[in-house]
């Protein structure tokens, strides 16, 4: 990472840290959710349909759909309940179900990618605030996209755009009300090879997961930025 090393302070390990992943049975989540592993933490793997995932041995599996609020109580509790805290959440479950400009994309395509892609990931973070904000160094990190900067907004997958701004939005809200005790970041993976980048593109799932990964190990750092490649990109 190019990064400024001044500006940023990593933990050298996770140990005793719980972290939340969503979308953590594929691609890019469940990368993240391994290399957080790894690094130490006791690591929640959230998935909409736990019977048809099979977990790695150290990782705990929540059924968590997103766009279920009682899903994400549910889930908040749990992690209350076994562990007492929550160190990083990270907000990586997304769907990009088709590319059409607005004025040919079916309204149910817009209502699910919104709720999938904003609203459940702010209805997650509702609930896993208190638990969050009760530790000495809070991180929220969520998935958007370079489709989501406002200066960057030249056609197609309308709902998918909207959505990424909308997350981008979450993150700066955050940001003004609780840092900088929480740091919430958004970070864009890049065109990355997995089930909604398809096989063409450009980058690894490895390396689509390693800013997000950076992110969830700050000790301190910026919050309310948009990362790739481990530099600030503009919104």
């Amino acid at each position: 990472m190019d990064t400024d090393p001044d500006t940023v302070e990593l933990f050298d390990s996770l140990d005793g840290q719980v972290a939340l992943v969503t979308g953590a049975n594929r691609g890019i989540g469940k990368r993240i959710a391994a290399e957080l592993v790894g690094h130490g933490a006791t690591v929640y793997a959230g998935v909409r349909d736990p019977e048809s995932f099979d977990p790695p041995e150290d990782q705990r599996v929540l059924r968590l759909d997103v766009t279920d609020p009682t899903h994400a109580e549910a889930a908040l509790d749990r992690i209350e309940d076994e562990q007492g805290r929550l160190d990083v959440l990270v907000n990586n479950a997304g769907v990009m179900d088709t590319r059409e400009p607005l004025h040919e994309m079916p309204v149910d395509v817009i209502e699910r990618t919104l709720t999938t892609n904003v609203q459940g990931p702010m209805v997650l973070t509702k609930y896993a605030l208190p638990l969050l904000l009760q530790t000495d160094a809070p991180r929220v990190v969520n998935l958007s996209s370079g489709m989501g900067a406002l200066e960057g907004m030249d056609g197609g997958a309308a709902a998918y755009r909207v959505s990424k701004a909308g997350i981008n939005g979450l993150t700066a809200y955050l940001h003004g009300e609780y840092g900088p005790k929480l740091v919430a970041n958004s970070v864009c993976p890049g065109w990355v090879r997995t089930d909604m980048g398809g096989e063409s593109a450009s980058r690894s799932v490895e390396k689509g997961a390693e800013t997000p990964v950076w992110l969830a190990r700050f000790r301190d750092g910026p919050g309310g930025k948009f990362w790739r490649d481990g530099e600030i990109i503009s919104w």
